[in-house]
């Protein structure tokens, strides 16, 4: 069941190309050397050991204008830090790279069909679950102007928290397919969709800048990412200091109930139909174990959701 910080003004030109700092290649050792020196002596000269690169054995022939070594010292640097181009469209990005890797694509017809069957078959589960979002998501009203929804999906949630015209919403799921839902959505909940950017993304791995929301959204999302801890902690990363993290999850039943044997046998064909839904997770603890200063967690069972009982939700601060 899968579901940076910007003015209003400006939020359709926003670009998700400022990667995580935990993302970004790191070498303690590697150090781009001066090559500007100036070069006085006769240009047949044998060049000496000033003008190695580093951590190579090869000369870089001198320059007297220093150019060439610009150049080189450049196109280094380059290599050893990439940053995604903002329009790039002739070939995958980057990040989509690292989309691919932590959530691999689907054919389209499926991806297609499955946010078709999430807009239209979960009424009657949005409709029970309706009492426990309007309570989770009270607590954001006035209190977060910059929200980031995990896995947005055909965007159900907007309406608790984004009808109003000063909220700013960034949802991002790796099915491209639900944007045009969620686009919907935003419309019927009042959200100017101005304030609405969806972004093809995953949640390990989050394009956001450090501490640029005011409050994260994740409803059924963490039964699905490929690595529940990572999501979490970047959850953390683009939160301020005391930003509400709002959920509503589904987590394994106790060991021993006949449910949990009931999950444990379907769980297998559930992460193949659901888009990697994992029935067994223990999303709740780990939750409560990601290192939030408070977490308020409550337990809800739904009729409407079968097998895929119980709930969690809750508030998480940071």
């Amino acid at each position: 069941m899968n579901l940076a910080s910007f003015s209003a003004g400006s939020c359709l030109n926003f670009t998700p190309n400022i990667w995580p700092s935990s993302f970004i290649r790191k070498e303690p050792n590697y150090k781009i050397c001066c090559l500007l020196k100036r070069v006085n002596s006769d240009p047949t000269s044998e060049p000496n050991s000033q003008f190695r690169a580093p951590n190579s054995l090869e000369p870089i022939e001198p320059c007297l204008c220093g150019r060439r070594h610009l150049i080189r010292a450049a196109s280094v640097a380059a290599s050893r830090f990439p940053i995604r181009p903002s329009n790039a469209t002739n070939s995958p990005s980057d990040y989509e790279v690292v989309v691919e890797k932590f959530h691999p694509p689907r054919a389209d017809w499926y991806e297609e069909l499955y946010a078709s069957v999430l807009n239209s078959a979960m009424k009657s589960y949005e409709a029970e679950v309706a009492r426990y979002k309007s309570q989770v998501f009270s607590d954001l009203r006035g209190n977060a102007q910059k929200v980031l929804e995990i896995g947005i999906g055909t965007g159900p949630n907007l309406k608790y928290y984004a009808n109003d015209s000063d909220t700013q919403v960034i949802g991002i799921d790796p099915n491209a397919k639900m944007e045009k839902y969620a686009l919907k959505s935003a419309e019927s909940a009042g959200l100017p969709l101005s304030n609405f950017k969806f972004i093809h993304a995953v949640g390990e791995v989050i394009p956001l800048q450090d501490a640029s929301v005011d409050a994260v959204v994740g409803t059924l999302v963490l039964c699905s990412v490929k690595d529940i801890e990572m999501t979490l902690k970047e959850m953390k990363r683009v939160l301020r200091p005391g930003g509400l993290y709002a959920f509503v999850e589904h987590v394994a039943a106790k060991d021993g109930t006949l449910l949990r044997f009931v999950q444990r046998v379907l769980d297998p064909l559930q992460q193949i139909l659901s888009d990697g839904c994992h029935l067994c997770r223990q999303t709740g603890k780990s939750i409560s174990s990601a290192g939030f200063s408070s977490v308020e967690l409550n337990t809800a069972s739904l009729s409407t959701a079968a097998f895929v009982n119980p709930h969690v939700y809750g508030i998480a601060r940071k």
